[in-house]
């Protein structure tokens, strides 16, 4: 336990350059706070007793603001950064050395059964506000960018933006190691400009048919 904890403390100073001394990150982080309590329900939970783990997973939510389903998998040094809002559903599995920022959702499309939350391998990164839903794959090293809606799997060491969302940066060609979340691409953008510019050589070639019209007349 304490070998977690210690763990889970070195991962703030790793992820968050706010992050000044123990005695801070011990008090002032609901990320941790929220990630411990889960521990305590999830063992209850796993123990089948379902009342006290989804009671102290309520409490943890009013005090922290962040909700964990007791029955999530969560692996070692998750960072939830600010935390606000983040809700983590039932049959989610997250891997090592996850981020998650404020806003963030994994969660379900519906009532279906069985495997409905996402599974986020070792070293995703999901940024503020993105949704990542139903049962699908978010891959190791992965990053969501901020305001992403995700439906499908996404591979390993790749960027996905927009709503919904599209890969737009693998094996490699990322926008940053950080996430700069100010430098992401945006694809509907993009598609707009290349309409744009079809649009203007369309309208080229439409001029120069017209005055090869009124030359033959």
């Amino acid at each position: 336990m304490f070998k977690n904890i210690k763990s889970d403390i070195e991962a703030v100073f790793e992820r968050d350059p706010a992050a000044r001394n123990v005695l801070e990150v011990l008090t002032c982080y609901a990320g941790l706070h929220a990630l411990w309590a889960h521990r305590i329900a999830h063992r209850l939970y796993k123990r089948k007793w379902f009342v006290l783990a989804r009671f102290i997973s309520q409490v943890s939510r009013w005090l922290t603001g962040i909700e964990i389903h007791p029955g999530a998998t969560i692996g070692k040094r998750l960072f939830i950064d600010h935390g606000m809002g983040v809700v983590i559903g039932e049959t989610t599995e997250i891997g090592d050395d996850v981020t998650l920022y404020q806003g963030v959702t994994l969660g379900g499309t519906g009532k279906e059964k069985g495997k409905r939350h996402p599974t986020i391998k070792n070293g995703a990164l999901i940024a503020t506000g993105a949704k990542v839903l139903g049962s699908i794959t978010i891959g190791e090293n992965a990053k969501i960018g901020a305001g992403s809606v995700v439906l499908r799997d996404v591979p390993e060491d790749s960027t996905v933006v927009g709503i919904p969302g599209r890969i737009v940066m693998r094996n490699g060609k990322r926008v940053g190691t950080k996430l700069d979340h100010d430098q992401l691409p945006d694809p509907v953008a993009n598609i707009l400009c290349d309409m744009q510019r079809q649009m203007a050589e369309l309208r080229l070639e439409i001029d120069e048919l017209r005055e090869r019209v009124k030359s033959d007349n």
